[in-house]
């Protein structure tokens, strides 16, 4: 009789159960639909195209990063080539330098000889003039203590230059 009642109440109450439950069922996916779905399909877009431009912004910003350091890879480049220009300029101008410094020694030099050749002969001939005044008032004072008197200064100077003319010549020709 259990069994009976089971399946009279069944029928009776499961058709409106089921009925019922159905009729929620449709509200309730359509209440989730207009206040659920709608705003978690939003949010799902938004975080997908948020995650979608921070892709694209990390791609962007690594394609920067890329150009920046070939950019400065260029940079060091330039560098490094100008750096070898301005060292290379530098060493030629360096001895050019030192050349003109060694040109204006030599001159220098060569100007420093010619003027002691010249101060040389000057002298030379200086002392030779000194040494024949020397040589004459000492001849004349020897003459004159030989002679035991005085002999006339200008012709015995004329005397004793032409004697050592005589003998400069001969030392020339030697």
């Amino acid at each position: 009789m259990l069994s009976h009642f089971v399946i009279g109440a069944a029928s009776g109450l499961y058709i409106g159960d089921l009925l019922f439950y159905a009729i929620s069922f449709i509200i309730l996916i359509a209440l989730v639909k207009h206040f659920a779905w709608g705003p978690v399909t939003k949010m799902m877009d938004e975080r997908a195209n948020k995650i979608s431009g921070d892709l694209d912004y990390a791609e962007k910003s690594r394609n920067e990063a890329t150009e920046l350091a070939a950019k400065r890879q260029a940079e060091l480049d330039k560098s490094q080539t100008e750096a070898t220009g301005i060292v290379t300029t530098a060493r030629q101008n360096g001895e050019k330098q030192r050349q003109t410094i060694m040109d204006q020694a030599q001159t220098d030099a060569a100007t420093l000889k010619a003027n002691a050749q010249k101060d040389i002969v000057q002298e030379r001939a200086d002392a030779l003039k000194s040494a024949q005044n020397d040589v004459a008032a000492l001849s004349i004072e020897i003459a004159s203590k030989i002679i035991q008197k005085e002999l006339n200064a200008t012709d015995q100077k004329a005397l004793i230059d032409s004697y050592i003319e005589g003998l400069g010549k001969q030392n020339g020709a030697r």
